[in-house]
């Protein structure tokens, strides 16, 4: 059923409508899609969007299903310690991720080789590998660690992406925001998008 894997990890940064929109595009191009979210990532679910997600994965892939409508297959959530997931082996771990939004913490986490739970670790997966990892902070400001940190990362091939839209497609919206957003992430994914024309090729005004 589905043409590709990807792992999403959702981590405790305010953003948390952009991992629901993309989640929700991804989705809808029959992507397999690995969820992992942290303790503090269901806070802001909570917080931002009133959505109240469960502890146990298995709950909280049963809710996310329902939610976008899908088959078990196609998206599973995986608990922080469950080592024997796909996305903690190198042998079987989807070859692109994303980090959306990405904690500095996380980040950090991520920069040295933590791998002190599945989030971490898919990201280490992914490096090691050689595949692609796309990361969302959304900080500000942003001090010399989280520099030194996104520096680190980027020298080894990872994409730093903070979540900062764009304002010259002139959104009417907060939803034009984060589809500005998620559009470069699919973008970079190398995956079609008609959430935002590409520069040069869209309508000058709405």
């Amino acid at each position: 059923m589905t043409q590709s894997s990807i792992t999403v990890a959702i981590t405790g940064a305010s953003g948390a409508p952009y991992a629901v929109r993309l989640l929700a595009c991804l989705l809808a191009q029959q992507q397999q899609v690995h969820v992992l979210m942290s303790s503090a990532a269901r806070v802001v679910f909570a917080t931002e969007l009133d959505w109240q997600l469960p502890a146990s994965p298995q709950a909280m892939s049963e809710a996310m299903q329902q939610h976008f409508k899908v088959a078990p297959e196609q998206l599973r959530v995986y608990g922080k310690e469950e080592w024997f997931s796909p996305v903690a082996s190198g042998s079987a771990a989807p070859k692109k991720m994303v980090v959306c939004p990405c904690s500095t913490g996380t980040l950090s986490a991520i920069a040295h080789g933590s791998s002190d739970n599945l989030i971490e670790r898919a990201a280490d997966v992914v490096i090691k590998e050689r595949g692609q990892l796309i990361l969302l902070p959304r900080e500000m400001p942003l001090s010399a660690i989280h520099l030194e940190n996104m520096h680190k990362l980027a020298l080894l091939g990872v994409t730093i992406m903070p979540a900062a839209p764009g304002f010259y497609h002139k959104p009417e919206s907060i939803d034009d925001l984060v589809d500005f957003v998620v559009a470069r992430i699919l973008d970079h994914l190398g995956l079609e998008q008609t959430l935002q024309p590409r520069w040069g090729y869209g309508e000058e005004s709405k």
